[in-house]
C-alpha cells in the first residue's frame, strides 16, 4: 500500500519486513538515502537500479524530510 501523501513510497508487512520501499519493488527508502549519503549521484542510482526513476529518488527524499520533521520534547533537568 503506499502511504498517504507519497504516491511513490510502499509499505507492506510482506516486503523487505514492513520498512518503506519505492512502491513497486524492493529498494528500501533507507537504501536510496544510504547511496546518496555516500556520494551517488541519482543517475548512478537510476542506472544501477534501472525500475528506479528519477522522480523515484525525488520521492525518497520528500519521504525522508517528512519524517525529519517532527517536534522533539526534550525532558526537563
Amino acid at each position: 500500500m503506499t502511504l498517504a501523501g507519497f504516491p511513490r513510497i510502499a509499505v507492506d508487512p510482506q516486503i523487505c519486513g514492513g520498512r518503506p520501499v519505492v512502491a513497486g519493488t524492493r529498494v528500501r527508502v533507507t537504501d536510496v538515502l544510504e547511496m546518496l549519503a555516500g556520494g551517488a549521484t541519482a543517475d548512478e542510482i537510476t542506472a544501477d537500479f534501472p525500475y528506479v526513476s528519477h522522480e523515484d529518488v525525488r520521492a525518497v527524499l520528500t519521504y525522508a524530510a517528512a519524517q525529519a520533521d517532527h517536534a522533539v520534547v526534550l525532558a526537563a533537568e
